[in-house]
C-alpha cells in the first residue's frame, strides 16, 4: 500500500486496507482523521448526526464530501448499530456545537456527548461486529480529575476499555489548524484591532499539535499494532505558553500586536449571567476550560508511533503565512 504518511521508523507490516467510520468526522479533529485514512486508501465512513454536510457549514465544509456518509446520533442509541454496518474499525472524535462552551438545554455538554455519547457508540459498535477502536480523549483525563469534562473523558476511556474491543486511546494536549476555534478566533481580532484579547495571564503551558498530525497518528494506530490496547498522550516537539503560541502566529502571519490580558476571575463573573441562555456565548467553566495548562509525557508515544511531528512555526506557517508580499499590518 502506498503510505507516504506511515510512521518515520517502519516498524510492523501495515494492516490491510479497511472500512473505518469515523464518528465526529465533520469536525475539525474528526475531519482531519477521515482525510488522512481516505488519502491512504481506506474506504472512509464519516458518522454525524449533522448530515448530510451544506456547503458553508462551518468546519465541516469540504471535509466529508469525498466520504461515504451516515447519520448517527449519539441521543438516539437504537440507530448506532445499523449506522456501523460493514464496518472494520471506529475513530470517535466527538465534540458538541461550540465546544468547550456547554449548553445544557440543548444537550451539549462534555457527560452527555463525550461520555454518554462514547458509551453508547461502543456498544453500537461491539454489537456491529466492529473490530479496532481509536478514541479521542484529552491530556488529563481521570477518574478523580478535578474538572468535570476530564472526568466525561475518563468514563469514554472506561468504556472503551472495556470494551473487549483492541483499542487506541489518544489523549492530546491541544491541538491547532485551520478551521480550529481557538487560536484563529483570538487571531481574527488582529485584523482590526492593534491588540489580541487574551483571557487570563497567557502564562498556562500546552505542547501544541497541528491538525494533520494528529489525523496520521490514528491512521498509524489503526494500521500497526505498536499502539494496539494503548494509552498515548500526545504533544508536540514544543511546551509553550499560550502566550508564546500567539506570539508566534502573529510573527508568522507579519502583524505587530500587543496581548492584551483580561483576568479570567473578572471573566468567569462577568459570564456567569450568560448561562442563563439557552445557548450562551461563554461561560465561566469554558474559560476554566481555556486557561487551563495541559502537558503531556510523549515518551510511549513515540515508542509506540513514531513519526516526525511538525514544530509550532512549521504548522502555523502552512496556512497562516501571507501569500502576498508586504505585511498585512
Amino acid at each position: 500500500m502506498t503510505n507516504s504518511g506511515s510512521p518515520v521508523d517502519s516498524g510492523p507490516v501495515p494492516l490491510p486496507r479497511m472500512t473505518v467510520a469515523v464518528a465526529g468526522g465533520t469536525g475539525f479533529v474528526g475531519g482531519a482523521i477521515a482525510r488522512e485514512l481516505a488519502r491512504r486508501g481506506h474506504r472512509v465512513v464519516v458518522l454525524s448526526h449533522r448530515l448530510p454536510a451544506r456547503s458553508g457549514e462551518g468546519p465541516s465544509e469540504g471535509l466529508v464530501q469525498p466520504f461515504e456518509q451516515r447519520r448517527a446520533d449519539i441521543t438516539q442509541p437504537h440507530g448506532l448499530e445499523a449506522a456501523l454496518a460493514g464496518v472494520d474499525a471506529l475513530a470517535i472524535s466527538l465534540a458538541f456545537r461550540n465546544s468547550p462552551i456547554e449548553a445544557p438545554r440543548r444537550g451539549r455538554t462534555f457527560e452527555r456527548v463525550d461520555a454518554d455519547g462514547t458509551v453508547a457508540l461502543v456498544s453500537a459498535a461491539g454489537a456491529a461486529g466492529v473490530r479496532r477502536l481509536v478514541y479521542m480523549s484529552g491530556a488529563g483525563a481521570a477518574a478523580d480529575a478535578p474538572r468535570h469534562w476530564f472526568r466525561a473523558k475518563w468514563r469514554a476511556e472506561e468504556a472503551v476499555r472495556a470494551s473487549g474491543i483492541p483499542y487506541t486511546i489518544f489523549r492530546p494536549s491541544w491541538i491547532y489548524g485551520p478551521g480550529d476555534r481557538s487560536l484563529n478566533r483570538f487571531l481574527g481580532f488582529a485584523r482590526w484591532l492593534p491588540f489580541v484579547p487574551q483571557i487570563g495571564n497567557g502564562r498556562q503551558l500546552v505542547a501544541p499539535v497541528f491538525v494533520d498530525d494528529m489525523g496520521r497518528l490514528v491512521a498509524d494506530a489503526l494500521e500497526v499494532s505498536g499502539a494496539t490496547d494503548a494509552t498515548l498522550e500526545v504533544g508536540g516537539p514544543e511546551t509553550l505558553t499560550m502566550d508564546a503560541v500567539v506570539r508566534e502566529a502573529l510573527r508568522i502571519q507579519g502583524r505587530r500586536r500587543l496581548i492584551l490580558h483580561a483576568p479570567a476571575g473578572l471573566m468567569k463573573l462577568l459570564t456567569r449571567p450568560l448561562t442563563l441562555l439557552p445557548s450562551p456565548p461563554m461561560t465561566p467553566d469554558a474559560i476554566d476550560f481555556v486557561v487551563q495548562s495541559a502537558q503531556v509525557d510523549t515518551g510511549p508515544l513515540s515508542a509506540a508511533l513514531p513519526r516526525h511531528l511538525m514544530p509550532l512555526a512549521e504548522g502555523l506557517a502552512s496556512y497562516l503565512a501571507p501569500t502576498r508580499r508586504g505585511s498585512p499590518g
